[in-house]
């Protein structure tokens, strides 16, 4: 186990629920990309599968935590986008 890994996942994951947050209340996907949020979830994924098969330990529940929040951030990528097909035209 390593502090700096620790870090990272604690300072990559600190930012996780303000997304899932604005996500949440605006309802749009402005400056939302799927495709950089699927490459983040296989990034935690690949961190998980390393704990997993090669060197477990505590950490991977931070892998887990912050995977499990980019999921959720996918899943209202997918809401926000229903949303706004079935939203009227804005200035109108």
């Amino acid at each position: 186990m390593s502090v700096f890994e620790i870090m990272m996942l604690v300072c990559f994951g600190a930012a996780w629920p303000f997304s899932l947050y604005r996500s949440w209340r605006s309802r749009s996907n402005a400056g939302k990309s799927l495709f950089f949020l699927c490459v983040v979830l296989a990034g935690y994924i690949s961190g998980l599968l390393h704990k997993l098969f090669y060197s477990f330990d505590q950490v991977i529940f931070l892998y887990l935590l912050n995977g499990l929040m980019v999921a959720g951030d996918i899943l209202l990528y997918f809401r926000n986008r229903k949303l706004m097909r079935g939203a009227p035209p804005v200035g109108r």
